[in-house]
């Protein structure tokens, strides 16, 4: 069972970019340039390691090899987009790892690429892409070609020996459960569970009870034994079930126009474990967006867009504006979801500003909104 922290770091202790792994400071999945430049990279190493695993890591600084992390990242729906646009996919995994010296709230991503003897090749163009074109990687370097790309088994000996190097450990697991319970969240309930004999979850948060249903607030759950966060969310509410063989984490997202007491189901996540050292993750979307008078919620929009406009124009806000700009991300949600296609893009356009006010809880706000949105749907 690979240690995902150890993993990354003895990638970038020995090794430059190269043909096998890339280094990213964050992802851009809001725009098609972003986008494109995530699925080149994609097509680039499956083709290039067609008989290992390669990877791409996110949240190190390129010049230094610093690391200092990015949002977490829980899209479990990743692949559709690299299914979307790539012929002979390769599968991929996006994992969230902590690291010790980062904030509870910044992870570092590890893109996993499973080997795949078919080259991977665009289907459709995106961005400055054209259809058909194939990527390799040369070195640090990913260039385009349209000729497909001979089988090589370039770095199957080197990409084995780091893997092996990053094998977990009773002692790393005991550390990290001990690390999970009595720095990062000591000032939050906590628990931990064992299944299988193998398989470590932690988890904490708040308990609270809202109409009758039991949720947890402010919640960090991590797969201890590999060193993965499995979600993490500032705002959004959880229930947590589990029994001897699964694990399974129902998000909520509230969507109340006036007030944050109105709960959708969002997301299941259930992980089952297996006595022979194996498990795996499903994902069930459970949102049915609510839906609003669409007059009343046209007012609102307009509303909406008049504080916007002001944020862009540096013009200062009333009052009445200022409370109003504290649930701004969500109900441009909630606008979009009912039919107002330039919500998002007029929420995305928001982002420089939102990112300077003084309540920092917007902000966190809005990357909570295009988590959701991100993972309904890649277009």
């Amino acid at each position: 069972m690979i240690n995902k922290r150890l993993l990354i770091k003895n990638i970038l202790a020995h090794h430059d970019e190269n043909s096998f792994y890339d280094k990213k400071r964050q992802l851009n999945l809001h725009t098609k340039e972003g986008k494109a430049k995530f699925l080149k990279h994609i097509c680039a190493l499956s083709n290039s390691n067609p008989s290992n695993n390669s990877y791409i890591v996110v949240g190190v600084e390129d010049e230094t090899n610093e690391i200092v992390g990015d949002d977490f990242f829980d899209d479990s729906r990743i692949q559709n987009l690299v299914n979307a646009f790539l012929e002979n996919p390769p599968k991929i995994q996006y994992e969230n790892v902590p690291f010790p010296n980062l904030p509870k709230d910044k992870v570092v991503g590890l893109v996993t690429i499973k080997p795949k003897s078919k080259n991977s090749y665009f289907k459709k163009g995106i961005h400055t892409i054209e259809a058909n074109t194939y990527f390799v990687r040369k070195g640090s370097n990913t260039s385009p070609t349209t000729e497909k790309i001979p089988y090589s088994k370039q770095n199957v000996e080197t990409v084995i020996s780091i893997e092996n190097s990053s094998r977990n450990s009773i002692e790393h697991t005991l550390e990290s459960v001990l690390d999970f319970i009595n720095n990062r969240h000591k000032d939050l309930p906590s628990k931990y569970k064992v299944f299988k004999e193998l398989f470590v979850v932690c988890w904490a948060g708040n308990k609270k009870k809202v109409r009758d249903k039991v949720y947890y607030s402010r919640v960090d759950i991590e797969l201890v034994n590999e060193q993965v966060k499995l979600f993490y969310s500032a705002l959004d509410e959880v229930s947590i079930d589990y029994d001897d063989s699964t694990f399974s984490i129902t998000e909520y997202i509230s969507l109340g126009l006036n007030d944050k007491t109105s709960y959708y189901p969002f997301e299941k996540v259930t992980l089952s474990f297996f006595d022979n050292g194996y498990y795996k993750m499903n994902s069930e979307m459970l949102f049915e967006p609510p839906q609003y008078n669409r007059k009343m919620l046209h007012h609102i929009y307009n509303s909406n867009l008049v504080i916007i406009g002001k944020l862009q124009k540096g013009l200062p806000l009333q009052d009445s504006e200022k409370r109003d700009l504290e649930n701004l991300p969500h109900i441009m949600m909630i606008c979009y979801l009912n039919g107002f296609d330039e919500a998002k893009q007029k929420l995305i356009d928001s982002k420089p500003y939102l990112k300077l006010l003084e309540n920092p809880l917007i902000y966190v706000s809005f990357k909570e909104v295009m988590r959701i949105l991100r993972k309904m749907k890649y277009d």
